[in-house]
């Protein structure tokens, strides 16, 4: 079989299209923009604007009605910025499905290549393994003990056998087996097809993260509303009914609260996802962002994560070694001329072709039946018209070998030694017609796969990190713990799966290396480390995984060698299946909360200062009988200057920390999975920066009216509040480490402070503000540095003595 030629691939395709499923077309942008305006909050500030409105009305609408375009202004270009976010999170996501799309093995032109899912066409030849996803509908011209699952079409969760003729269809999943399938539906034709719908209904659903901080925020909501009534209350006991009063009242509600929060949150997560996919790792679920920083366990396989994945035969040891090298050619299933097939028989085949031709061997030794290699009985035979070839453990096929006791024994002991000096020991034996027991003895295949040379590194820093790292291999005990030790894993308790079953779960906690371990006995390891409280990240990559990597609270599957259905669970998928990549994503995950929580307190800082000044303010002017040029009572901050300062000063530069670099953050213990958003520390900073902040601010308010006048002190206030704030995002980033200095930030502080001044030197007006003297403007410069120097003194013997602590 030759499969179809590359030019005739290229004309099916062109005539049935894809073979994908159609997606939910893209949210238009304008759907986008009135989505940002579906919030209680932003309610409130609508209902200001029609007030304002209304009172411009009521007054014969004379002169531009400032307040209301300030407001409106504002409420656009924060729609606006949300959107924008919401379709860069988008696009991101849509680039990282890109990098996750399903491959599988075509026969073209001859010789099987790994293409992409969707280009496979009607008559295609694709070649399935155990834990393969169907790709297509399609008959299988061959099918070896195959077992699908079709539950995802029929509901039935009892997998199917399917002989030589049946047919399959699109995202059924091979479970057993190993088949050869051509394609007659693909696309929108397929079975997958007809579901499609549903599909494209599906909605994603919040991250933990995500929910924790709307709740977080309707908290801050309500008492910021609480708050804005009393306001009013007061205002009416003092002032009568006033229309301006509720409009003040309503925009520090909305001030108060940090609206822009989920877009920042939101931008903050994409740019860390994007980063990931550069360090090839590609996340499937944002919720494992948070997670990664919380892992306290890695439960990770041996073979191509901890070692490079390239089986190579050191030697042949036993009585045999031509039938050996007959074994190892009919008893495998790789493919040398394309690379396709698993990397130990692969390397068994690049050994054997060195001393025998492979491929005429193959033509005059056809299989006539087999039992493919699976993890319950830890062997492959493959029956040729010569007999039966047998690979596999040898704990597994010694003791079907027709030897003594004694001789069976000394082999054992012999395949013991060998493991223990770090080789991957295969046994080969060889039985007439289908016999699987009293075989004939061929020898031991010692292989060796490497260590990667970037591993050691790795588990050194995700173990100083406070994350312990052990390993969870089929390999013998003695390879598995060898090859642990060599890459820095202190290991000192071996257990095997047999072993396991007797194991409590507090003497499983003490095991540092699982060998000869099965699917139930992954399972059974991840919820005992789980009931103990650690966070687990565990790595699979076959169809027996799935379990294991659905139950972790990060799975994370190999993109390389994985099945389709453990990247289907996985929440994290490895692109070059390397263990150094996992430390990588947990330090990315950790620098991304850490950024989160870093523009939480810049921003709730810049709420309470708001709230104290309004609050404070308006008592004070009460007391001293402060009015303003129209008799009303002077209020500290205008309801624009207060959106002006919400939007300025708070949205660069928070989104700029999104942007911070934490090298230091895998120095850290891993943060506690129910940590809140506002620790204790990052508490302490919101009352001290914000209190700071708000009495130097009302200090400027109550002595500058003698010297300048109330409306001068007034606009003084605002300029303070503004400026100050932006200085506020450079203590804002010392959470418990240093970061790096971060351009982005410098920039933002920079055009917040052009901003203000070209607001006071230009048009004041628009946000109810007179000009001001230069020194007036120096004294307010000064007084923000100040603020900035003791918030920042404070903040810095505080950080000391939590790092000490």
């Amino acid at each position: 079989m030759r499969g179809l030629t590359s030019e005739e691939a290229r004309r099916r395709l062109r005539e049935y299209g894809p073979n994908a499923l159609p997606e939910k077309p893209p949210e238009p942008f304008w759907r986008k923009f009135l989505r940002q305006f579906q919030s209680p909050l932003i309610y409130l500030l609508l209902f200001a604007l029609a007030v304002d409105l209304g009172l411009w009305l009521a007054e014969g609408a004379r002169g531009l009605p400032l307040e209301s375009l300030a407001i409106l202004a504002i409420l656009l270009l924060n729609a606006t910025l949300g959107a924008f976010q919401e379709k860069r999170s988008e696009e991101a996501l849509k680039h990282l499905k890109a990098l996750a799309e399903p491959m599988a093995w075509v026969l073209r032109d001859g010789r099987f290549q790994h293409l992409r899912s969707r280009e496979i066409v009607p008559g295609d030849l694709v070649r399935l393994e155990a834990g393969d996803r169907v790709p297509a509908d399609g008959v299988l011209l061959e099918a070896q003990t195959a077992l699908v699952d079709e539950s995802v079409l029929t509901g039935e969760s009892v997998p199917v056998e399917k002989e030589e003729g049946a047919e399959v269809y699109a995202g059924t999943l091979l479970v057993r087996g190993r088949a050869l399938l051509q394609v007659t539906r693909t696309g929108l034709r397929s079975a997958m097809g007809r579901i499609a719908g549903l599909l494209a209904e599906m909605e994603e659903e919040k991250t933990p993260l995500e929910r924790r901080l709307e709740a977080f925020g309707h908290r801050v909501a309500r008492w910021v509303i609480l708050l804005a009534l009393v306001l009013v209350l007061l205002g009416f006991l003092l002032e009568g009914f006033s229309a301006k009063v509720i409009l003040f009242a309503v925009a520090l509600g909305v001030a108060a609260v940090p609206e822009g929060l989920p877009a920042v949150l939101t931008l903050a997560l994409a740019l860390g996802v994007e980063r990931m996919a550069r360090r090839q790792a590609v996340v499937r679920r944002l919720a494992a962002v948070e997670a990664l920083g919380s892992v306290t366990v890695i439960a990770t396989d041996k073979t191509g994560t901890l070692t490079e994945n390239r089986m190579e035969v050191q030697g042949v040891v036993g009585p045999d070694p031509e039938g050996a090298l007959l074994a190892m050619v009919l008893c495998n299933d790789a493919d040398l001329a394309t690379g396709a097939g698993d990397p130990l028989e692969l390397g068994l085949l690049r050994y054997a072709a060195e001393r025998l031709d492979v491929a005429r061997v193959r033509s005059e030794n056809p299989r006539l039946s087999e039992r493919p290699f699976d993890s319950a009985w830890k062997y492959m035979r493959v029956t040729t018209p010569q007999g039966s070839f047998l690979k596999g453990a040898p704990e597994v096929l010694i003791p079907r070998l027709a030897l003594g006791e004694e001789e069976r024994a000394r082999w054992l002991a012999e395949a013991e030694a060998h493991a223990q000096k770090g080789f991957r020991v295969l046994a080969l034996a060889f039985g007439e017609g289908e016999r699987e027991e009293g075989l004939a003895f061929l020898g031991l295949v010692l292989l060796l796969d490497p260590p990667r040379p970037e591993v050691p590194e790795a588990v050194r820093r995700v173990q100083e990190a406070g994350v312990r790292v052990v390993m969870i291999t089929g390999d013998h005990p003695a390879t598995a713990l060898a090859v642990a030790r060599r890459v820095g894993i202190p290991a000192e308790v071996v257990a095997t799966g047999e072993e396991i079953a007797g194991l409590s779960d507090e003497e499983l906690l003490e095991v540092d290396v699982f060998a000869r371990v099965r699917p139930e006995d992954k399972l059974r390891i991840v919820e005992a480390f789980q009931k103990a409280g650690e966070v687990v990240a565990v790595t699979g990559d076959g169809v027996n995984d799935a379990p294991a990597l659905k139950r972790a609270d990060v799975g994370v599957a190999m993109g390389q060698r994985g099945s389709d259905v453990s990247r289907e669970v996985a929440d994290l998928v490895l692109l070059d299946d390397n263990f150094a990549t996992i430390v990588a994503a947990i330090e990315e995950g950790r620098s991304i909360y850490e950024n989160i929580q870093k523009f939480i307190r810049f921003l709730f800082s810049t709420n309470l200062s708001e709230v104290l000044v309004v609050a404070l303010g308006m008592v004070f002017a009460a007391w001293l009988g402060l009015r303003d040029a129209a008799g009303h009572l002077l209020l500290p901050l205008t309801a624009v200057q207060i959106l002006w300062i919400n939007l300025v000063t708070d949205g660069l530069p928070a989104l700029a920390l999104a942007l911070d670099q934490n090298p230091g953050v895998l120095r850290r213990p891993p943060r506690p999975k129910e940590s809140p958003l506002l620790d204790a520390p990052s508490l302490r900073f919101v009352l001290l920066t914000g209190s700071v902040k708000a009495g130097i601010a009302l200090l400027l308010l109550g002595l500058l009216p003698g010297w300048v006048g109330l409306e001068a002190a007034r606009s003084a206030t605002f300029h303070f509040m503004a400026v100050g704030q932006l200085f506020f995002a450079y203590a804002a980033r010392h959470t418990h480490l240093m970061p790096q200095p971060n351009p982005y930030l410098h920039g933002a502080v920079a055009l917040g402070i052009l901003a203000q001044l070209l607001l006071g030197s230009g048009v004041p007006q628009v946000v109810e503000a007179v000009p001001l003297a230069p020194w007036t403007w120096a004294l307010v410069l000064a007084l923000a540095l100040a603020a900035w120097g003791i918030a920042e003194g404070v903040d810095r013997i505080v950080w000391r003595k939590e790092v000490r602590r």
